[in-house]
């Protein structure tokens, strides 16, 4: 892999389509060049921009595909586009993937982090029921990946069941705490749905901080890690 910091004005790994979102927005991903080690991805949230920010400067400085790391940008494209939280449909994606504790009552989210859950989504009509996560488990099964690192903030923290090699790495980069949970019921969760699969999935929650500031703190040794995940794998 060659890193090159002044590429940033382009993208230029190679994208392919693994679906399509409600409101037809094309989902992308950007697949390894061999075996898929670690899939690793954003803004299953829309109101989550930063994730993708970050993870775009990043990727933008290489030449091409990574060997063992696939890539997703944005796993909720409508809702970025849209500035919520949720798909186009208002159901919030992170809570329904099909697994065993899917439930069908509204799902509150905050509009700031100190705030009360005054907002309310959808989990949709059944599990699974929206085209962003049918194509994300779909995918997943295709690239069988040994790890997913899904991308959220701005709660600040490693959320993972177990101290991983990959959440130590995490921790270090960040400078973040490893959390074995995250402190309240998640439901139809994408982590849920990998325990259920025997993945592991590790949610690594940004810092509440500006996007120019995660990249400038964070970026180059994100982009370190990856290379040297990639590396190794």
């Amino acid at each position: 892999m060659k890193f090159v910091p002044e590429y940033r004005g382009v993208l230029r790994l190679k994208a392919r389509e693994y679906g399509q979102s409600v409101m037809g927005a094309p989902l992308q991903y950007f697949p390894s060049e061999g075996k898929c080690e670690l899939l690793v991805m954003a803004a299953i949230h829309g109101e989550e921009p930063e994730t993708t920010f970050l993870l775009s400067r990043v990727l933008r400085a290489f030449e091409k595909n990574f060997q063992s790391i696939a890539f997703i940008l944005c796993a909720n494209p409508d809702g970025m586009t849209l500035g919520t939280r949720g798909n186009a449909r208002g159901v919030d994606l992170n809570r329904n993937f099909p697994t065993a504790n899917w439930m069908d009552s509204p799902v509150g989210s905050r509009s700031i982090l100190e705030a009360a859950r005054d907002t309310l989504l959808s989990p949709g009509r059944t599990s699974g029921s929206e085209p962003e996560t049918a194509a994300l488990v779909s995918l997943i099964e295709d690239l069988k990946p040994q790890e997913i690192l899904s991308i959220h903030a701005p709660i600040g923290c490693v959320d993972a069941p177990e101290e991983t090699p990959l959440v130590q790495n995490l921790e270090e980069t960040f400078g973040l705490p490893w959390v074995p949970d995250i402190g309240y019921a998640t439901p139809g969760s994408l982590g849920t749905w990998c325990k259920e699969h025997s993945l592991n999935c590790v949610t690594l929650e940004l810092p509440r901080l500006a996007p120019e500031l995660l990249f400038e703190r964070f970026g180059a040794s994100f982009a370190a890690l990856l290379e040297d995940m990639n590396a190794h794998n």
